[in-house]
């Protein structure tokens, strides 16, 4: 009997090793693609490749991504390559490389390899995710709902909402206490996109604990696992989708398409319209004038709801944290605020003291700095693309095979000291007129850049313009001792975001 558990353990053992040697040849293999197209890679290590620890990073995919550039760029490599755990990723560092996979190629990368999942996860189907025909589709549709003329359509909305802000503020100023601009910039931008994307009167000033504003943080603030299932989305699709892998909470799922039907109800039952985002995106869905809108151009309620929630993640996290970096900025640079506040107070003087779209854009200096903002601080620190044809590098025999993933690290153009001398320096007048055309093209994209470039930039700079024109007419900011200096940035984060709080002194002005 002894001899018969005997022999089943070594063999159970044999079976054991023999799968070991297995997967550490496999990776091994795998670990090899660069190597074997000679083309420079960065060493990987089991099992997440260049990669951090999927569960315990020590920082954010952003910020390894942007060491990785910096450290390529150093040894004058054009490009590079990486590893998603076994998956090769291509990350272009010469600038006409960049250019290639964001613009002049583009054919070759069209997809952005978001993963999405339209049958478990409907609002994950955006215009972010979509690929081939269907993107450019919806694209097409979507494109005259950010022209000038809507945005005009939705200032007035956007700015009661500053206006609900200021009085806030205002009260919370006479008390003398430092407040966590994070907090307050995010109550904002809940509101804004609320009124402009959902229809929402949402007041985060009043409620702060309000429905909409707890589903929105929900579905921007991912657990461990939600992050390990994005990241097994991004690495293997298709896996994922059979393994029917969401990435929107189901609770956020439900509110969201809830909310959709609820006001889209009460709007055809009332006949109520409103100049904001759902209106447009609502006349795209009902319009029968086929000499307004043709049938490729209509909307299903599903699509809408997903471009909403779209517009909800894009307008609400990253336009509130520009204005938060921008915030901290100023009141680590008095001078710059002082003259920002001076070009503020100088323009409205003109225009008798109502703010409106066209003061805005005039603005020079206000908008330099919300540029130098996006450049130290890029709400999306990199892109991501993925090469739908076999892609001949030119000049090369390199050929980067169909399925795989490219990034571009606009964290790293952004600091790179060849494109911006003392990139760590806030200095807004590397966007003055004269020195803005010193700025090479593809090395400043805070929006991304090429045909699949944020469609709603424009929608962003007003949101912030407005934001800011009313804080920095009305107060003062200077930093709180309460504030953890130098910032950290938040390793479980996809969107460049700081860990702690930010806290600012408020003065009246």
């Amino acid at each position: 009997m002894g001899i018969i558990s005997s022999c089943a353990c070594t063999e159970i053992f044999a079976v054991l090793v023999t799968c070991v040697i297995g997967v550490i040849t496999f990776f091994k293999w795998k670990f090899k693609y660069w190597e074997r197209k000679n083309v420079p890679y960065i060493t990987p290590h089991f099992p997440f490749g260049t990669m951090q620890n999927l569960f315990h990073p020590k920082v954010s995919f952003g910020v390894t991504i942007r060491n990785q550039y910096m450290e390529s760029k150093q040894k004058g490599l054009k490009h590079v390559g990486l590893f998603t755990l076994t998956k090769p990723t291509y990350m272009p560092i010469d600038l006409e490389c960049v250019k290639s996979v964001l613009s002049s190629d583009f054919k070759h990368f069209v997809d952005r390899g978001v993963y999405h999942n339209e049958k478990d996860d409907p609002l994950s189907a955006n215009l972010a995710s979509l690929e081939g025909s269907r993107w450019k589709n919806l694209r097409t549709k979507l494109t005259p709902t950010f022209t000038s003329g809507k945005m005009k359509m939705m200032f007035p909305l956007l700015l009661e909402c500053g206006k609900q802000m200021i009085d806030a503020l205002a009260e919370i100023c006479d008390q003398s206490v430092p407040i966590d601009i994070k907090d307050w910039l995010g109550r904002f931008g809940t509101d804004v996109i609320g009124t402009c994307a959902f229809g929402i009167d949402c007041n985060s000033f009043k409620e702060p604990n309000s429905d909409f504003r707890t589903y929105g943080k929900r579905a921007l603030y991912h657990t461990k696992w939600e992050n390990a299932k994005i990241f097994l989305g991004f690495s293997n699709a298709k896996l994922a989708k059979k393994l029917g892998i969401r990435t929107t909470p189901v609770e956020v799922t439900n509110f969201f398409f809830k909310v959709i039907e609820d006001t889209v109800n009460r709007r055809r039952d009332d006949v109520v319209t409103r100049n904001d985002f759902l209106q447009i995106l609502l006349d795209l869905t009902n319009s029968t004038d086929e000499k307004n809108i043709s049938e490729k151009q209509h909307l299903t309620i599903a699509e809408l709801t997903a471009q909403a929630f779209l517009f909800f993640l894009a307008g609400f996290e990253s336009s509130s944290t520009a204005m938060t970096f921008c915030l901290y900025e100023l009141a680590v640079n008095q001078d710059i605020q002082q003259r920002v506040r001076e070009e503020i107070v100088s323009v409205l003087e003109e225009h008798d003291g109502v703010l409106t779209y066209e003061t805005i854009k005039q603005m020079i200096y206000l908008k330099q700095v919300v540029d130098e903002t996006l450049r130290k601080y890029p709400p999306v620190p990199h892109l991501i693309r993925r090469c739908v044809l076999d892609y001949k590098i030119p000049g090369t025999n390199i050929v980067i095979e169909k399925g795989t993933a490219a990034v571009v690290s606009a964290y790293g153009l952004h600091y790179d000291p060849e494109y911006h001398p003392d990139p760590e320096k806030f200095n807004p007048e590397r966007f003055s007129a004269s020195n803005k055309g010193k700025t090479k093209p593809f090395t400043y994209i805070p929006f991304g850049e090429g045909p699949r470039m944020c469609i709603g930039f424009r929608f962003g700079f007003m949101q912030v313009g407005v934001g800011l024109a009313l804080l920095l007419k009305n107060f003062r900011f200077t930093l709180s001792d309460k504030t953890n200096v130098p910032l950290r940035m938040n390793p479980q984060s996809f969107v460049l975001s700081v860990v702690d709080d930010i806290w600012l002194n408020l003065h009246k002005i």
